[in-house]
């Protein structure tokens, strides 16, 4: 087995250790690690070998077939059996992950790695995920049936811990020396709160409104526009919005402060996006609808995702679920298909708090004193004192920055965050919705109440169908309001109210055929609710789009063939301005060689080719060269978007960002591109010197790493797979497409997918990465969605869950 083959070099337990080490500040003891009745000896496994098992609490026998790829394919008689037996075969391939993620929401990680954690803890409660995590169980309480579901699922998650022995739990509870705890539902609303946080916890209003006061209004305005020069949004640009009679929220006639601060939270990847896209009969080559799902996270192992089959005599769903939550989350049934990406809307603004004294007891709110709250956060440190962390409340949320965090000197002042994540309503209930959803009413009331993360519900059904809504609780402001820190004293600066869902921005059945997202504008200018550029899509979606307006009919191969492209939009729409506008009287002949490989480049960014890297490393020296001004200033800035960077080296090749700041001439763009490609010509050579080449797959140097990033043996490393953030196949360094899944509305649904890991957690099955090769080619596994639990065709195994 290859764990095995592994654990017997001494060089990599070698490794593992110092790695530990060096991350965590501590390793566990070698001798416990290496105990051969319960150390790492016993984690090789034939995940086949399955005996029929007791479970305590179950009303039917649950059968349980695992095809070829370890994707478990669940049988129950009723609902309560089916999510206790989804928590216990999840836990039996994922419990560390679901353990390990859910501590790391609840700013518990020092527990188990230490001292080094206390911080990134911090941050966790400080930015109110255990409060919204509360929020969301009182929720849950009021929904008996839901509450019920969710307390079988951790039942049975704990039965599956309650069997285990210590030479049975998951390496790194070994590598970590630690044990599992019970498993809660509370858990579960702390693994909503991490996605939630992972997906719209993003804010730029600190660093705006440090750029508002350094550059000023008119500037600001260019640098960070609320529209770009193009329009191609989510929704069709001709959409009717005369339907919607609420009012909106008018701009109250106050100063907003202009402080700077120097110092931000911890704040998601950016870069956290995804696609989807449905067509319509019309537009299908069987008359049947598509849809396609694509989000881009992080590259992690053990993945994210956990594909699984979940039945009853009511309702049947395939896809990929979430360990730690119920049913699926991107998948399909025998009706109804449903994807999400990242709808990116601003839902956290920041308030300037102004204390009556040091105690903190009471802030200023229009003409009287407001009393605050504390929550006291005990952060438990392995091998120290419990530490104490008091965090404010106010009427906006948590005040995250006080003269406790992170050196803010100002006693009597301090900075709040309001955000949608704090009371996001019942997400687990839109899921189980939608898997027993039979139609798009059914999809609409699933979404229905669903507050966060915002997402781009995509749709499709067998009825011919397809739909896409901009989904959730989005607050209903007035122009530019949340776009900078707001005064937490007046009360025309709160949020005033909410935009009604049934006008969140949607269509159905479009004229054009088909539905599609990828992160970019939600609509046109024309939609009357305030919407500013908050980070959207420029390239992908056009890419997307672009190719569903080329021709009539599309079929499977079409389909995979985009979610497959490598096409650099960025790279065609900014190197010819480049090449055109460069001195090349100067370069060397390396430096020409280098070009003349550019230049014949026709932008797709594939894995054997050169001219990506080259433009990989242009591009980098270039971007802080154009904004070293930002670099350079001791308060938080954010620099302009890509698009809009673009715009001004094109249009604006003489503006004053221009000049290089170190240097005593007074540079524009040209002379950017030239000094910039010197630079990257440098690098290059060098990185060739050492590594024999730099094609885009060595270059680039795509990577699926283990969840502790401590540990290289349990990770993979150098993939063969193309493209980069801004191609609609956008695999980074270690970010990328998480789950490509294509549905095919036939009666029954036929379905691919395929992500970058495989289902189990554990790094001595063969089935902890075996996806990742096929996943970096392009290519896809066929989902066996079987229709009755008696047909086993394609079945390796099953397993008996019993009373």
């Amino acid at each position: 087995m290859k764990f095995l083959k592994l654990i017997l070099s001494a060089s990599l337990v070698v490794a593992v250790f110092y790695g530990l080490n060096n991350q965590i500040g501590s390793a566990p003891p070698i001798g416990k690690f290496l105990n051969p009745t319960s150390g790492i000896w016993q984690n090789e496994q034939d995940d086949f070998n399955v005996t029929d098992i007791q479970i305590e609490g179950l009303n039917n026998k649950v059968s349980v077939h695992y095809d070829e790829h370890l994707i478990p394919h669940i049988f129950a008689q009723n609902d309560l059996d089916l999510y206790k037996a989804q928590g216990y075969i999840t836990a039996k391939h994922r419990l560390w992950q679901m353990e390990f993620q859910t501590h790391a929401a609840a700013g518990r990680l020092s527990e188990i790695i230490g001292e080094k954690a206390l911080n990134y803890d911090r941050e966790q409660r400080r930015k109110g995920l255990g409060f919204g995590a509360e929020n969301a169980l009182q929720i849950i309480k009021e929904n008996a049936e839901l509450l019920s579901y969710l307390q079988a699922y951790s039942e049975g998650v704990n039965s599956y811990i309650n069997q285990l022995t210590i030479k049975d739990f998951p390496v790194e509870y070994k590598l970590l020396d630690y044990t599992p705890e019970p498993w809660t539902v509370k858990k579960t609303m702390y693994f909503l709160m991490y996605m939630t946080d992972m997906l719209s916890g993003g804010d730029s209003d600190i660093e705006y409104t440090n750029a508002l006061r350094e550059f000023g209004k008119e500037r600001f305005d260019f640098l960070y526009p609320d529209f770009f020069d193009f329009d191609d949004p989510i929704i069709p640009k001709e959409t009717d919005w005369s339907f919607i009679d609420e009012v909106i929220t008018e701009t109250p006639q106050s100063e907003l402060p202009l402080d700077s601060i120097s110092e931000t939270l911890e704040k998601p990847n950016p870069h956290n996006g995804s696609n989807n896209w449905a067509v319509s009969p019309d537009k299908s080559y069987s008359g049947n609808p598509i849809l396609a799902n694509d989000p881009h996270l992080g590259l992690n192992l053990p993945s994210l995702w956990f594909i699984v089959q979940l039945a009853t005599p009511d309702h049947n769903s395939f896809g990929a679920s979430l360990p730690g939550t119920l049913g699926v989350i991107s998948g399909f049934n025998n009706h109804i298909a449903w994807g999400e990406t990242n709808a990116t809307r601003d839902v956290k603004d920041w308030y300037k708090i102004e204390f009556q004294d040091e105690s903190r007891t009471k802030y200023k709110y229009g003409k009287e004193w407001k009393k605050t709250t504390v929550r006291i956060e005990e952060i438990k440190i392995r091998g120290k004192e419990t530490y104490l962390d008091s965090v404010i409340y106010t009427h906006h949320g948590p005040v995250s920055y006080d003269y406790s965090f992170k050196g803010n000197g100002k006693k009597k002042v301090g900075y709040a965050m309001k955000w949608v994540g704090h009371n996001t309503g019942n997400l687990q209930n839109s899921f189980i919705k939608l898997n027993e959803g039979k139609n798009y009413n059914d999809y609409l009331n699933a979404i229905r109440d669903w507050g966060g993360p915002s997402q781009n519900f995509v749709f499709a059904s067998t009825a011919g169908d397809i739909a896409i809504w901009v989904q959730g609780k989005f607050p209903n402001k007035w122009k530019e309001q949340g776009k900078f820190l707001m005064d937490g004293s007046n009360p025309d600066h709160d949020w005033q109210s909410f935009i009604p869902q049934e006008f969140n921005a949607h269509t159905k059945n479009p004229e054009r055929g088909f539905v599609s997202s990828s992160n970019q504008f939600p609509t046109d200018a024309s939609y009357p609710f305030y919407v500013f550029n908050d980070g959207y899509d420029t390239y992908r979606n056009r890419v997307i789009n672009d190719f569903f307006r080329a021709k009539e009919r599309f079929n499977i191969q079409d389909f995979k063939t985009l979610q497959n492209t490598n096409f650099n939009k960025k790279a065609s729409d900014l190197l010819p301005y480049m090449l055109e506008n460069m001195d090349t009287s100067t370069l060397t002949t390396e430096e020409i060689g280098l070009l003349n490989i550019i230049k014949s480049w026709d932008f797709n960014s594939e894995t054997n080719m050169l001219a990506p890297s080259i433009w990989d490393a242009w591009w980098k020296k270039l971007h802080p060269l154009i904004w070293d001004e930002f670099k350079n200033k001791e308060i938080a800035l954010v620099t302009p978007f890509v698009y809009q960077t673009i715009y001004l080296l094109k249009n604006n090749p003489n503006d004053p960002f221009m000049d290089i700041l170190a240097t005593p001439e007074k540079e524009n763009a040209h002379d950017l591109f030239l000094t910039s490609f010197k630079a990257c010509a440098k690098e290059l050579i060098e990185f060739k010197n050492k590594n024999g080449d730099y094609t885009w797959q060595k270059y680039k140097g795509t990577f699926v790493g283990h969840l502790l990033q401590a540990l290289p043996a349990f990770s993979r490393f150098n993939l063969p797979i193309g493209g980069d953030k801004n191609t609609v196949n956008a695999a980074g360094k270690n970010w990328g497409p998480s789950w490509r899944m294509i549905v095919e509305m036939s009666s029954p649904p036929k379905a691919i997918g395929i992500y970058p890991g495989g289902q189990s957690g554990n790094p001595g099955s063969k089935y902890y990465d075996n996806f990742i090769d096929d996943w970096a080619a392009g290519n896809y596994l066929d989902l066996n969605f079987l229709q009755d639990q008696n047909n086993t065709d394609g079945i390796v195994a099953t397993q008996n869950l019993t009373p």
